[in-house]
């Protein structure tokens, strides 16, 4: 078993989460993650702590397989080690403020000059040439930006207000799409031998999220309404596309359904999807008993079922009611029709499927935590499977990864402490 980066050095200069979510997936893929922390670490090391004095799971959770080594790259020496660092590098990542990397010495320009076959990424919150190119984004900012706060949410009553996913898609996301961005230049170097720079906006990433809303914009500034949204035909549509509520976006009919324990639990829910295909709407109209469907000029057709989405949504809901989300899933896909169930983070953790195949993964940390969960590689390989690590404590990694740039004793450590260069 090969890891993929296996022999890849990576300086990683990022923190808090946009960036450390895809410098951790470079480590769990083999490479050799060198996380470069300022003076106090990254921010979440304290940030959401459960346990007093201890690393947050915020920290723990974004950073395993890497090392950390203390640095204050302001500093002279601090500067010449960076430099070094980053001449042996095939590859660095930041995600600092804007103008940050540049002010710092290490922008672009200059790490190409340094090394010309390291690939750079940074995660910014908009685009270079953007009137908002100099503002800090953090997560709920890249959502708004990006068009996800406006298109998430109900479209009426009094929460009918711009709402955030619950999905880190200005952050992780962020991450990912870095992630592919990093690899791509990989491929890319292998032909032209020589580095180059990814720049990857946060806002960007949420609006590739987003990318069917900007479909459905379109066809409202066409057709004046859209047939596939939950207000239709029920209420007018403005200029912009509407909340959805819980609308499945694809055109399909779908939408969450309360099941018996609803009263008791606020998230007995089941999603159910009904087809627009002939077929799929049979297996549907069987599987619930709603054969008359079938010949109904209301319900047989997609269009017909768009116009009476309310009274289509009241039946099934009457079904739903009957039974657990457990058993509608259980029964409704053995017969066919697209479904899931409403799973909380409470049940996530415990689904035996999730935590025996690597999605939910048990981290030995030791100390006062012990071990701690976390979300593993969110896809599987034939030939490889990632080892899961815990992530480094501030500074553990400072003699073994220093020795290797000429501060090979106990002396010289001492003295960069001494001088504020490392912690």
């Amino acid at each position: 078993m090969v890891a993929p980066l296996e022999g890849m050095k990576v300086i990683d200069m990022t923190e808090v989460q946009s960036g450390p979510s895809c410098t951790q997936m470079l480590a769990w893929l083999g490479a050799d993650v060198i996380k470069i922390e300022r003076p106090g670490g990254d921010p979440t090391r304290s940030e959401l702590r459960d346990i007093p004095n201890a690393d947050s799971l915020y920290y723990l959770q974004l950073n395993s397989n890497k090392k950390s080594v203390t640095l204050n790259a302001k500093t002279p020496e601090g500067k010449k080690i960076l430099t070094e660092m980053i001449k042996g590098a095939d590859m660095c990542g930041e995600n600092l403020h804007p103008g940050a990397i540049e002010e710092l010495g290490f922008g672009w320009d200059v790490v190409d000059k340094l090394n010309p076959k390291c690939i750079m990424g940074s995660i910014k919150g908009f685009n270079k040439g953007s009137r908002y190119s100099n503002i800090k984004a953090f997560e709920p900012v890249a959502q708004c930006a990006g068009g996800s706060a406006t298109a998430t949410g109900w479209f009426s009553g009094p929460d009918n207000i711009p709402t955030q996913s619950g999905a880190a898609l200005g952050d992780s996301n962020s991450g990912m799409h870095l992630l592919i961005g990093l690899l791509a230049a990989v491929a890319q170097r292998y032909k032209t031998g020589e580095g180059c720079y990814v720049y990857q906006s946060m806002q960007n990433a949420v609006i590739n999220l987003c990318r069917i809303k900007l479909r459905d914009q379109l066809m409202l500034d066409r057709l004046g309404y859209l047939a596939h949204y939950s207000m239709y035909p029920y209420e007018k549509f403005g200029k912009t596309i509407p909340r959805p509520a819980n609308a499945e976006g694809g055109g399909v009919l779908g939408w969450c359904y309360k099941c018996k324990n609803w009263a008791t639990d606020d998230n007995d829910y089941v999603y159910i999807v009904i087809q627009r295909s002939k077929r799929g709407f049979e297996q549907f109209c069987e599987a619930m008993g709603f054969q008359s469907w079938l010949t109904d000029p209301k319900f047989n057709t997609a269009d017909a079922r768009d116009l009476h989405k309310r009274e289509i949504y009241a039946a099934i809901e009457q079904w739903t009611m009957q039974r657990s989300k457990e058993e509608c899933v259980k029964y409704l896909g053995e017969k066919g029709v697209p479904v899931g169930p409403v799973a909380t983070w409470y049940e996530l953790e415990r689904d035996p499927d999730l935590t025996t195949d690597g999605t939910i993964v048990k981290v030995e940390e030791g100390g006062v935590r012990g071990s701690y969960l976390t979300v593993g590689l969110p896809f599987t390989m034939s030939d490889f499977k990632p080892d899961i690590k815990r992530a480094p404590t501030l500074g553990e990694n400072n003699a073994e990864v220093l020795a290797k740039y000429g501060y090979t004793t106990p002396e010289q450590l001492a003295k960069l402490k001494e001088e504020k260069v490392i912690e």
